[in-house]
């Protein structure tokens, strides 16, 4: 009976983690609600979407906040991921209040800096997560890249001591997770050019603007999450073919026999 429990066990957990779900609550509704629901509600010429900058940019924080949270209590389950993105949900209100409550001009010229800070603060904690753990009992190398359902850790392990290379395999490890987190690092300084890139020129003086900020963020987080998904693209596709080669050459198996049967 152990058997056909497990296999309905593995199917639900995919099912519940659907990355165009992600990125629809995390990235494409707040784009939306900042730059075109952002406008004064109470403007002659506004609109029914138009909710004005103070309640565009709660719900824009409020909805990926409130997915993450039913996320977590539906499935028992905190994703690293999501906990670093709800991080950064919260973070961006913070900052967002601080700048919303005075009409200081100085103030607000400082915009730049302080959401550059946060938006490279978010791929440096997500890099370092993959330092910290590597020599824990579940390193989040191994769950994003050097997985079980992707290559047979039982073949490659059982040659790998046979062939006496456990420490080049080892060392394999730990370069790759290196390059990782160089990927995290160049997506941080990306993000961090970004904010200066779009919020540099916002004018501290101008009477609208909150309305301007809340755009501007807009752009910012739909950027954002090229800039840091790109780089891991590229990234990571390099560590794969890396990482199989370095197997091969350890195991002396060919690329079929490292990789699991589809």
């Amino acid at each position: 009976m152990s058997a056909p429990d497990a296999i309905p066990a593995s199917s639900a957990a995919k099912k519940q983690d659907n990355p165009l779900t992600d990125i629809i609550v995390n990235v494409i509704l707040p784009v939306m609600l900042l730059t075109y629901c952002s406008k004064d509600a109470e403007a002659q010429d506004a609109k029914a979407w138009h909710l004005g900058p103070y309640l565009a940019m709660t719900l824009a924080i409020t909805i990926p906040l409130a997915y993450g949270v039913w996320h977590f209590i539906k499935h028992r389950k905190l994703n690293t991921f999501s906990a670093v993105g709800v991080g950064n949900v919260l973070l961006t209100g913070l900052i967002t209040i601080y700048l919303f409550s005075t009409d200081d001009p100085t103030t607000r010229r400082n915009a730049p800096l302080f959401f550059g800070i946060k938006e490279a603060i978010q791929p440096l904690i997500l890099g370092s997560l993959f330092l910290l753990t590597h020599r824990s009992a579940s390193p989040l190398f191994n769950a994003f890249i050097y997985n079980d359902a992707l290559f047979d850790h039982g073949r490659i392990n059982k040659k790998v001591k046979e062939n006496g290379h456990e420490e080049d395999l080892s060392r394999l490890l730990w370069t790759s997770t290196l390059l990782f987190f160089g990927s995290f690092c160049l997506s941080a300084a990306m993000n961090l050019g970004l904010a200066f890139y779009f919020l540099h020129d916002l004018d501290p003086h101008a009477t609208n603007w909150r309305e301007l900020y809340n755009e501007d963020v807009g752009r910012i987080t739909g950027w954002g999450f090229l800039v840091i998904g790109v780089p891991l693209l590229v990234v990571g596709g390099f560590i794969l073919a890396r990482m199989i080669k370095g197997l091969k050459a350890l195991t002396g198996l060919e690329t079929e026999m490292i990789l699991q049967a589809r």
